[in-house]
């Protein structure tokens, strides 16, 4: 009969753990791999071009009984930052006794800070209803509505010889579409000014400006 030593069986076992441990990790399946998710935006894709509005959302509180535009709005509102909207006015030297037309006007935030500013007469004109009632009411919560009348109206068909300040934040191409009529109604020395979009090669602004990322034009009705 054999006697087996059992300070040597152990020494073997030990010896042998570790090839056991390896032999059993590579028989392991391997784990799964984490779900990747959705795939990555291409970074090559081209970016959305931006876009100027005049409609408003099904949910705002003006837009309840209000009846639909006499026509489809040419562009969709964006409202003008606060801090565009004073370098605008500067832009245009807006003083005292000037009055500032604001074509395409929004929630009436121009026409109100010139007002507001300068004590000056402004008229803002939009095709939305829903636009001139939230307008209105913004005038009358800021206290100018002695100053500020908003007209539910067709800018391109509106009267604006009345302006010695016009602002505008269209598109260019209804810039370029505007400008015959600016030109043919505007006295000699009103002063335009235009967020974000020139008049092509049709008229060279006179100034521009960099106000946040964004640029501001201005011209100046010649003499006839």
């Amino acid at each position: 009969m054999i006697r087996s030593n059992p300070s040597r069986t152990a020494l073997a076992l030990c010896a042998l753990i570790p090839a056991l441990m390896t032999a059993c990790a590579q028989d392991a399946p391997p784990p799964p791999a984490a779900d990747p998710g959705p795939p990555a935006a291409a970074t090559d894709a081209p970016a959305a071009a931006p876009t100027v509005t005049a409609r408003l959302g099904p949910d705002s509180p003006f837009a309840e009984g209000a009846p639909p535009p006499s026509r489809e709005p040419d562009v969709i509102y964006v409202p003008t930052p606060e801090r565009v909207v004073d370098a605008m006015l500067n832009l245009a030297r807006v003083r005292e006794g000037d009055v500032l037309y604001d074509l395409g006007s929004g929630d009436g935030r121009i026409p109100i800070a010139a007002a507001q500013r300068f004590g000056v007469r402004a008229v803002g004109i939009d095709i939305n209803p829903v636009r001139v009632r939230e307008a209105n009411a913004n005038a009358e919560a800021a206290g100018v509505t002695d100053l500020v009348t908003f007209k539910e109206a067709d800018l391109f068909q509106e009267d604006i010889g009345d302006a010695s300040v016009v602002t505008l934040y269209l598109l260019q191409s209804l810039n370029v579409k505007l400008r015959p009529k600016l030109l043919a109604e505007l006295r000699p020395g009103t002063r335009i000014v235009s967020h974000a979009f020139d008049m092509a090669d049709q008229w060279t602004p006179e100034a521009t400006q960099e106000v946040d990322g964004t640029r501001i034009y201005l011209w100046t009705v010649p003499e006839r």
